[in-house]
C-alpha cells in the first residue's frame, strides 16, 4: 500500500540504503529487515518538504498522515541511541522494536478505515436527503350523510325552480362575485347563525351564475372541512353548520 500525497502522485523514499514508498520502508523497519538506525529522518524529511513544493494541491489528512509516522520512526530512533534512565528501563519493558511494530499496525489499521469510509462517504454523494418533512394527508371525511349528488340535486332544483325576473327597461351588467368572496360572505354568516339552509342562500342569488358561485364555494368550505353538511331524509333540507 504506496504513501499516497494526494490522488494523482505517490510520495517516493529516495535513500542511500532504501529507495520507494513510504509504506515499503515502515514494513521492512516493522520486519526488522532494515535497521532504522542507519536511515537519515532528517533526508525523508527535506525530500517530502521538496516534493510538496511541486504540488498545486496538499490535503491536509495526507501532511497528517506523514507527520504521525515520522514521529513515530524519530520516537524509535531516539529510543535506539540515547541511554535511557535506570528507573525508565525497570519500567518501560516493552521492545523499541516491537512498539514500533505494534504502532505500524494501528497505523495500517486505521489508514484501512479512513479508506472504507471514504468509499462510503463516496457513495453517498448520489443520496439526496429530504428537505421538506413528508405532506400531512387530510383526514378523511364522513359522507355518508351528504353527497355530491346532493348537492348537484338542489342546484339544478334552484335553476329549474327559479323564476327569472322580467328585463328592466335599464339593463346594468351584474355584480361580479367570486369564489372567495362568496367564502367570506359565508363564514360571517355562519359566524352570525352557526346553521343554515342551502335553499335560504340559493333565495339570496341574484343570478344562475352566483348560485353556482355559491354552490363552489359551499364544496371548497366542505373539502377545507370548514362547514358541516347534514341531511334528514332523502332530497330533504340540507343543513349547513360551521365546524
Amino acid at each position: 500500500m504506496a504513501f499516497q500525497i494526494d490522488s494523482e502522485k505517490i510520495y517516493q523514499v529516495k535513500l542511500e540504503l532504501f529507495e520507494g514508498p513510504l509504506d515499503l520502508l515502515l514494513h521492512l523497519i516493522e520486519q526488522e529487515e532494515l535497521d532504522i538506525t542507519r536511515i537519515s529522518l532528517a533526508q525523508v524529511t527535506d525530500q517530502y518538504l521538496s516534493h510538496i513544493d511541486l504540488l498545486e494541491e496538499v490535503h491536509p489528512e495526507n501532511l497528517a498522515d506523514f507527520l504521525v509516522v515520522a514521529a513515530k520512526l524519530l520516537l524509535i530512533k531516539s529510543q535506539v541511541l540515547l541511554p535511557r534512565p535506570q528507573t525508565m528501563i525497570e519500567f518501560d519493558e516493552e521492545d523499541p522494536g516491537e512498539a514500533l511494530a505494534r504502532q505500524l499496525r494501528e497505523y495500517k489499521q486505521f489508514k484501512k478505515i479512513a479508506q472504507y469510509l471514504k468509499e462510503r462517504a463516496a457513495s453517498g454523494a448520489y443520496t439526496f436527503v429530504r428537505l421538506a418533512p413528508p405532506p400531512k394527508l387530510t383526514r378523511k371525511v364522513d359522507l355518508s350523510d351528504v353527497t355530491l349528488t346532493d348537492l348537484l340535486d338542489a342546484m339544478r332544483q334552484a335553476l329549474v325552480d327559479r323564476i327569472e325576473d322580467e328585463i328592466p327597461a335599464l339593463v346594468s351588467p351584474e355584480p361580479r362575485i367570486t369564489i372567495n368572496d362568496k367564502i367570506a360572505l359565508l363564514r360571517n354568516r355562519l359566524a352570525q347563525e352557526r346553521c343554515v339552509t342551502f335553499s335560504s342562500l340559493l333565495e339570496q342569488a341574484h343570478s344562475r351564475m352566483e348560485i353556482i358561485v355559491t354552490l363552489l364555494a359551499l364544496l371548497e368550505m366542505f373539502k377545507a372541512i370548514e362547514i358541516t353538511l347534514h341531511q334528514d331524509t332523502p332530497f330533504g333540507e340540507i343543513q349547513i353548520q360551521a365546524k
